[in-house]
């Protein structure tokens, strides 16, 4: 069994799913006391998003190689940005170290065209929903990507970083949510695609008539497919 890395802490909340489901997996397919072998850098989420907001990605890119090289000196076989935002970085994370580094929308996209789908809805931070950074890697595996409108994504985003990302569930927001997706499907959307590690807190498969795709647990998966391999 191979070493997976996680860069987790943003947010806490839903690196924890990536632990548990990680481990879900690999006890059902390898049966009894069976866990994945783990190496988890978790980072302060505060820090991590006052950086955001000011634009420092320059330094968010530094940081984030430091602690995937960190992760590889200790024994990571891979590496796993535990965030779909942060992928805006992750071809300057990928160059710190020699171990592969599982992009979040790989396995998405695998599921996507598995489903026979070309179009789907976004949903996911403002980074993530109006910077390319994440259509143009769908669009490499011929999938794309629609997006609400602003106020929508405002909205969003307000919902993730104000509630979601502090452990915050609401109906009122989840409504939200729901409402976003049956409009991006009203547009075109054959699927929908929980591009922020933690909208699956808050969206479940029930609450929408079209296929979901959650990233967080379709990543975990990948990492454990790696691991076995």
């Amino acid at each position: 069994m191979k070493t997976i890395g996680l860069i987790g802490g943003m947010s806490w909340e839903s690196t924890a799913l990536y632990y548990q489901a990680i481990n879900r997996e690999m006890a059902a397919r390898l049966g009894g006391l069976n866990s994945a072998k783990l190496l988890l850098a978790s980072v302060n989420f505060a820090e991590v998003g006052s950086k955001q907001k000011a634009g420092e990605w320059d330094a968010l890119a530094t940081q984030l190689g430091e602690l995937a090289k960190s992760l590889q000196t200790a024994g990571a076989d891979c590496i796993l940005i535990c965030t779909n935002t942060m992928h805006k970085i992750a071809p300057h994370v990928a160059r710190e170290v020699s171990v592969p580094l599982l992009h979040i929308a790989t396995p998405t996209t695998t599921a996507i065209k598995a489903a026979g789908l070309h179009t789907v809805g976004l949903l996911g931070t403002q980074f993530t929903m109006s910077e390319t950074f994440m259509h143009e890697h769908y669009a490499d595996a011929d999938v794309r990507c629609i997006v609400p409108d602003e106020h929508t994504q405002n909205e969003v985003h307000r919902i993730i970083f104000e509630e979601l990302c502090q452990g915050i569930i609401s109906d009122r927001s989840r409504a939200a949510l729901v409402t976003a997706c049956e409009a991006l499907c009203a547009q075109g959307a054959q699927g929908i695609v929980l591009g922020c590690t933690e909208l699956t807190l808050s969206v479940k498969p029930q609450h929408i008539s079209q296929p979901l795709f959650d990233t967080t647990a379709l990543h975990g998966l990948a990492a454990v497919d790696f691991a076995l391999s």
